[in-house]
């Protein structure tokens, strides 16, 4: 599959490659991404001045659209064919966030979307309106969380 990998910060060292497409593990499941939304979170990762200590890891950006293509063992809230949306938070499901929680957001440290497919854990995902686009069905998780909190 293709997918932009962040080799070091700076955007300059964002490079599009060739790379096998992840396997979905228990509760996991594979999403073909139909789009991704950039975000102020994205920029800095890249750049490098969101949390700057941790080493970039190689898939950025946490925003995505896209439908189910494959599910991993114990998957029950989604199916192959179901359109989804992704969520920064991978664990933070409901009252105060775990001290550790920025340990499972998607796009640092855990592989993001700008790639042709992504994981996402099943209590991760949300499903996409019928209503919007993939464009726009992505541009909501981040936004949508920041209106909520």
């Amino acid at each position: 599959m293709k997918a932009w990998l962040l080799k070091d910060f700076g955007l300059e060292n964002l490079q599009l490659a060739e790379v096998e497409a992840p396997t979905p593990g228990p509760e996991e499941f594979l999403v073909k991404v139909g789009a991704v939304s950039l975000n102020f979170r994205d920029k800095a990762i890249v750049e490098g001045f969101y949390e700057p200590h941790l080493v970039p890891k190689p898939l950025p950006v946490s925003d995505a659209a896209g439908n189910v293509v494959a599910v991993g063992e114990g998957v029950t809230r989604f199916s192959t064919g179901d359109r989804v949306n992704s969520h920064l938070y991978s664990r933070w499901i409901d009252g105060e966030s775990a001290a550790d929680e920025l340990a499972w957001c998607l796009g640092m440290p855990l592989p993001g979307g700008l790639a042709e497919y992504m994981i996402i854990h099943e209590n991760t995902a949300v499903r996409a309106t019928a209503l919007m686009s993939d464009e726009q069905a992505s541009t909501l998780p981040i936004a949508a969380l920041t209106a909520w909190y």
